[in-house]
């Protein structure tokens, strides 16, 4: 594998008993797509030696391990966690992995982003936009967020499907609309309650170019700039600058509009590589490269220097 440096920093994983615990739970399929998808590393690492990817950061997409009561959580964490450092560990040069946290359930995800970072030698963490509909700014995680702040990791926030739904999107698959706007949510959650301003250390990672949020990030602003509404959080910073502190991930469809409406917003310091493998298939994902190696602003090779940046005391020391 030559060194491309470039990261796939939005890259999924399975296996027979975290899918078999998901049907048991009542995910017969995920989020209303058609089948669960097979992982392999065999078939992950071909298709990055194709794509041109050096390395990628599994994780597991959603639901990840949001069923059950906060013991089957934890103990699922610790099975998929404990899964991907053998990944890992087989393949150390060209594998890292994001720790799946049984959140909503403080005290177990503490103990266990404890044990991911000091045993099993985890690149960051990878939670749900929303646990049982508790978002990222819930007050419950401020034991979790300072553990992770002190620590200086990064937190891969995946969307998920928000709370009932199936009310508001009968019959379709959650990832088309619902995904992308719980993505904006939890973000919008993160900053009105002031997250990115007490815990400046952790690194968050938003997925799919930030869902709704670049073009919803006018609108949102009107109401966090007013003093009664942002309180706090709008003191410390506009939201331009607090949302220039977070990194993103271009999986999913990128171009011709999400990645370059997110860069006018962001810049491009903080933008990263997302294949979305295994979800997304290896002719997708051929094609996603393929299209942003053909981008005028040479997309791969500024992700790749920025992944660095972002992972360059973890996975790319590996």
């Amino acid at each position: 594998m030559s060194g491309t440096g470039l990261v796939d920093t939005h890259a999924h994983f399975l296996f027979d008993e975290y899918v078999t615990a998901a049907r048991r739970a009542g995910h017969g399929v995920p989020d209303r797509m058609p089948a669960w998808p097979v992982w392999s590393a065999e078939e992950h690492l071909a298709l990055m030696d194709e794509a041109g990817v050096e390395r990628a950061v599994l994780s597991l997409s959603s639901p990840g391990v949001c069923f059950g009561g906060p013991g089957e959580r934890a103990a699922l964490a610790r099975e998929v966690n404990e899964f991907a450092a053998a990944q890992v560990a087989a393949h150390p040069a060209r594998f890292g992995f994001f720790a799946s946290l049984p959140l909503p359930y403080t005290d177990e995800a503490v103990a266990e982003a404890r044990h991911a970072l000091d045993v099993l030698g985890a690149a960051g963490f990878c939670v749900m936009s929303n646990a049982d509909g508790v978002y990222l700014g819930d007050e419950r995680f401020e034991r979790l967020w300072a553990l992770l702040d002190e620590r200086g990791a990064v937190v891969f926030v995946h969307p998920t499907a928000p709370p009932n739904a199936a009310l508001v999107s009968p019959a379709r698959p959650y990832p088309m609309i619902e995904f992308v706007f719980d993505e904006a949510r939890t973000v919008v959650d993160l900053l009105f309650a002031g997250i990115l301003t007490r815990f400046p250390r952790i690194r968050f990672v938003v997925s799919h170019s930030g869902g709704a949020l670049p073009v919803l990030l006018e609108r949102i602003d009107l109401f966090f700039s007013d003093p009664e509404l942002g309180g706090e959080a709008a003191r410390a910073g506009t939201i331009r600058e607090l949302v220039g502190r977070l990194w993103f991930d271009c999986a999913g469809t990128p171009l011709p509009f999400g990645l370059p409406a997110l860069a006018r917003v962001v810049g491009r310091e903080r933008l990263l590589y997302g294949s979305d493998y295994c979800f997304t298939r290896p002719p997708a994902v051929l094609r996603h490269v393929a299209g942003l190696a053909g981008d005028g602003p040479r997309w791969l090779e500024l992700m790749a220097a920025n992944a660095g940046r972002l992972l360059g005391a973890s996975v790319a020391a590996r």
